[in-house]
């Protein structure tokens, strides 16, 4: 079995709380992959917003 790095969840956790005003149980709370696919969406709107172009690797992420 594996251990998820503590570094990039504590990245991931930030990242969301961040943008959703969520705490530490809710952003907890979430299954690695959720967790993973919201940081994905949350960064397509960011660049959406800042009017850059999209990331043509992004589909092949984790």
């Amino acid at each position: 079995m594996s251990v998820y790095p503590a570094r990039q969840l504590r990245e991931e956790m930030a990242f969301i709380a961040l943008h959703f005003h969520w705490g530490r149980h809710e952003v907890l709370s979430l299954e690695h992959a959720e967790r993973r696919a919201w940081c994905r969406e949350i960064s397509a709107i960011n660049r959406t917003l800042d009017g850059a172009t999209p990331n043509p690797f992004e589909d092949f992420e984790e």
